[in-house]
């Protein structure tokens, strides 16, 4: 009796990757769940905000938890925070010294979203009150004078 064994490959690569325990994942997927480009990715990884990448068949991918790590790249950028003050925010250093410039820092930029939150509810007033004036369209209210039009 003569029996024959097939082996079949498969080839086409997971989408989600383990190692040592850690899930990885494409640097496409990252990108398409975090909502960013992925050239903002390889930018933030030239930068230190993002740990370094393993290669897998040429690509780049990064632990499953890197999406915690956007998501607050993200969160800060729209606080905003720059960059160099992210990487400084996202330090893994918990000395005393570290936790006090991440308070400070903190500290300084509360005012400022204060000041944005302000402006955001003017506008938003401004809207408003357009929407009752009971003009024909938004060009023509009488509310919005020559002198509100600053850029």
């Amino acid at each position: 009796m003569q029996v024959t064994v097939v082996l079949q490959a498969r080839l086409k690569s997971s989408r989600t990757r383990k190692g040592a325990g850690m899930r990885y994942l494409p640097i496409g997927e990252i990108a398409n769940k975090a909502r960013v480009r992925a050239s903002a990715l390889r930018y933030w990884e030239e930068r230190g905000l993002l740990p370094g990448t393993r290669r897998e068949g040429g690509r780049r991918v990064w632990p499953a938890t890197t999406l915690r790590r956007v998501a607050l790249i993200k969160m800060a950028q729209r606080a905003g925070f720059t960059l160099a003050e992210i990487t400084q925010l996202l330090t893994d250093d918990t000395t005393p010294s570290a936790t006090r410039q991440w308070r400070d820092m903190a500290t300084r930029k509360l005012p400022e979203l204060d000041r944005h939150i302000a402006q955001i509810q003017a506008l938003r007033q401004a809207v408003a009150d357009c929407l009752e004036c009971g003009c024909m369209n938004f060009d023509q209210c009488v509310l919005l004078g020559a002198t509100d039009a600053t850029p």
